[in-house]
């Protein structure tokens, strides 16, 4: 049984036949996405494609094109059409066929202020999104389908966002809102419990309705936005040696940096610096 599918921060090892996009989100619904991608993957390029997931602490809305080809994980195929919550490790997939993929990444709090769902049951795994569409008597998997373009099923799926999120709109809640805000700016180093006494919540009532919006304790958020702003200045490569990211991201040391990003991304800082390959820009941050 796969866990969790996040395309963010992974390593590709790509021909220079693989295609891949991204797009700002249309202005309107800036608020509930953060980022629009695209992936094409020949047939002839499915022996050297490999992609490694790290953790993530968004979610996110995937379509990809099964006729030819597939994504799998633990050697089960993915869902056309399915919604992925927030990645708490890191995760290997692979991919088959002629592909053509489609992604949407999402706010943190998107699962339940769009789609109305309880973002803690879908951490670290994902749901077919088309049953969501089955159960309105809506076509969207089929129009998806038919669509003669990337830029048509970018539209299609905008549209039903925006569906989704009218209809769901009362279900938005300020407080997390700020909450996530104030971490994430804080580069993941925000006082929680000084966070939770502004917002005049009990620390468990704070927990519960954090992990409903968001799908992860606001500590463990907090350690992916560290982790994640850690990731982005080594990939910049703006330092001179490690423990500079360490001091800058606050950890205790060089050695709690390293530990902490093999346990979010799989392997040490040397050997994300030592990959293979093209590098697919981690678009998904929550830092930018």
């Amino acid at each position: 049984m796969f866990l969790f599918f996040v395309i963010s921060g992974q390593a590709f090892t790509q021909s220079s036949a693989m295609k891949y996009q991204h797009f700002p989100p249309p202005a309107h619904l800036q608020e509930y996405i953060h980022a629009i991608w695209t992936l094409e993957l020949p047939a002839d390029s499915q022996s050297s494609c490999s992609l490694r997931t790290f953790a993530e602490g968004m979610p996110g809305l995937i379509f990809q094109q099964v006729d030819n080809g597939s994504l799998y994980q633990n050697d089960q195929p993915l869902h056309d059409l399915f919604l992925y919550g927030p990645a708490t490790t890191h995760a290997r997939l692979h991919a088959t066929g002629d592909l053509h993929i489609t992604g949407i990444f999402l706010r943190p709090n998107a699962l339940k202020t769009v789609f109305g769902l309880n973002a803690g049951l879908l951490a670290d795994t994902c749901m077919d999104a088309s049953e969501l569409a089955v159960r309105e008597h809506h076509s969207l998997p089929e129009q998806l389908v038919n669509c003669r373009s990337s830029t048509d099923r970018i539209g299609l799926l905008a549209s039903w966002i925006k569906v989704q999120a009218d209809k769901n709109h009362e279900r938005r809640d300020n407080m997390i809102q700020y909450a996530v805000s104030a971490i994430a700016g804080s580069k993941g180093n925000v006082a929680l419990k000084g966070l939770q006494i502004e917002l005049q919540l009990s620390e468990r009532t704070f927990e519960r309705k954090f992990k409903e919006y968001i799908g992860i304790s606001p500590k463990l958020f907090s350690r992916i936005c560290r982790f994640q702003s850690s990731l982005q200045q080594l990939r910049a490569n703006d330092f001179s040696k490690l423990s500079d990211i360490a001091f800058d991201h606050e950890y205790a040391d060089q050695s709690h940096f390293i530990r902490t990003f093999k346990e979010f991304a799989g392997f040490s800082p040397l050997q994300y610096q030592q990959q293979p390959g093209g590098l697919i820009e981690n678009l998904s941050t929550l830092l930018k």
